[in-house]
């Protein structure tokens, strides 16, 4: 119930306005980049890692939960879940900006000391740069479209 004197809105005019199309853009985005080092891992699962204990183990897990989203995330998912829509594409793109910076922090343990009892030997750097590009540009504009989500920056209206 609203104070004396004070206009009462239903509850669809309360909602946020809609992000702007460039906010909608950092999403797809964001969603096409973790979508990337989910199959950089794979990749290097296939090429080097499939042998290596636990490793090998954590390269397979990080596709599958890349893909997974990624692939939420480029789905009309506020439709799909209904009320509990925004939240699930909050916490999409939460894990997406997290799965990236933790892929990103582990090459750069292991790259300087044994993480899970291996060290990298050396690698090819191609594979290298494609990770901590597509690891940076996830976390950036998922980050991004989280900031614009939360404090409604990203609104058409404003």
């Amino acid at each position: 119930m609203s104070a004396p004197g004070t206009p009462s809105f239903p509850a669809a005019a309360e909602r946020r306005a809609p992000l702007a199309p460039w906010w909608l853009a950092a999403r797809v985005l964001g969603a096409v980049a973790i979508l990337a080092v989910g199959a950089v891992h794979l990749q290097q699962y296939y090429k080097l890692y499939s042998q290596v204990p636990t490793i090998g183990t954590l390269f397979v897990l990080n596709f599958i939960g890349a893909t997974a989203i990624g692939l939420a995330l480029l789905t009309p998912i506020e439709r799909l879940a209904g009320r509990y829509g925004g939240l699930a594409v909050t916490l999409l793109a939460l894990a997406g900006v997290g799965q990236s910076a933790t892929s990103f922090v582990f090459l750069w343990i292991a790259e300087r000391t044994p993480l899970f009892g291996f060290q990298e030997p050396g690698y090819d750097p191609t594979a290298i740069a494609a990770s901590r590009i597509s690891e940076v540009a996830a976390v950036v504009l998922l980050g991004a479209f989280l900031i614009a989500r939360t404090t409604n920056h990203g609104s058409s209206s404003s």
